[in-house]
């Protein structure tokens, strides 16, 4: 299955895209599995954390909203959360600074008065043939934007969440095979996975439970904006399933891990990966 040879500036929007992403606005039915809840999603205005935001709302949870500057973007996954009847706080901003990861969290404590469900998903990548090619300052912020800020943001949460809140970081399957031009990428991945489990034991006795999705080959506006169309055109083709996955056959597993039918699912590190085993 080929994929069309887009090509746009990062972060990349979905408003841009030619072959637009299934979030599940039209499929995905709630079941009222997180009625009552509330949560942060940071990259919620795209991709898998759209989807996430679309699947939790309609089952009953309040949402936040993080992003960076895709504004449109981020009003058209809030009007599928008030669709669905929830509320849906907009916060744009860089996470790559700590300041605003703890922005965020006041103003979901704020709106909110507690946080249930943290979702670190947030993320940047870049594609680079040579080490030697990568700015010192890229791999910088690739390591703020995807892996301290999962530390600022978790640190900044837990004084607002109790027993039963669910913490779940975005890895991705790059974390146990890493392509060689995404080096940056790859580590911060592999951190997200490690520090989810080291927080899931740290923080069993207070009942908060921490987990992580790692998920291969996903059609996002991250896709176009981060890779050479050569690879956006084979984009997929290399699992088992010989195709992209949509942010919508992702979204389900978010909404198992921060509900209580997981009250014992912890440390642990589900695969969305179209066939192709982590290890």
């Amino acid at each position: 299955m080929s994929m069309p040879k887009e090509q746009q500036d990062p972060p990349g929007t979905t408003a841009a895209m030619g072959r637009k992403p299934d979030h599940g606005e039209e499929s995905y039915r709630g079941s009222g599995r997180l009625a009552g809840k509330t949560a942060v999603i940071t990259g919620g205005d795209s991709g898998i954390g759209r989807a996430v935001a679309i699947a939790f709302a309609r089952e009953g949870a309040d949402v936040l909203i993080s992003s960076l500057d895709e504004h449109e973007d981020a009003k058209n996954t809030a009007s599928w959360v008030e669709k669905a009847g929830r509320r849906a706080v907009l916060v744009p901003g860089d996470l790559a600074d700590p300041a605003h990861c703890r922005a965020v969290i006041a103003k979901a404590a704020e709106e909110f008065g507690s946080i249930d469900v943290l979702v670190n998903n947030a993320a940047f990548q870049a594609t680079h043939e040579r080490l030697e090619d990568v700015p010192d300052e890229e791999w910088d912020r690739t390591i703020a934007i995807n892996l301290s800020a999962f530390f600022h943001l978790t640190k900044a949460a837990l004084p607002h969440m109790g027993p039963g809140g669910s913490i779940i970081g975005t890895t991705s399957v790059n974390s146990d095979t890493p392509v060689p031009t995404l080096a940056p990428y790859d580590v911060t991945k592999a951190g997200v996975a490690n520090f989810a489990a080291a927080l899931a034991q740290l923080l069993a006795e207070r009942g908060i439970r921490v987990n992580s999705v790692a998920p291969g080959p996903i059609w996002t506006p991250l896709i176009p904006s981060t890779m050479p169309p050569e690879q956006v055109e084979q984009f997929g083709q290399q699992v088992p399933f010989g195709r992209p996955g949509e942010p919508a056959e992702v979204a389900p597993v978010y909404v198992l891990l921060a509900s209580d039918e997981a009250s014992y699912v912890s440390g642990a590190r589900i695969a969305v990966t179209g066939g192709k085993p982590i290890l």
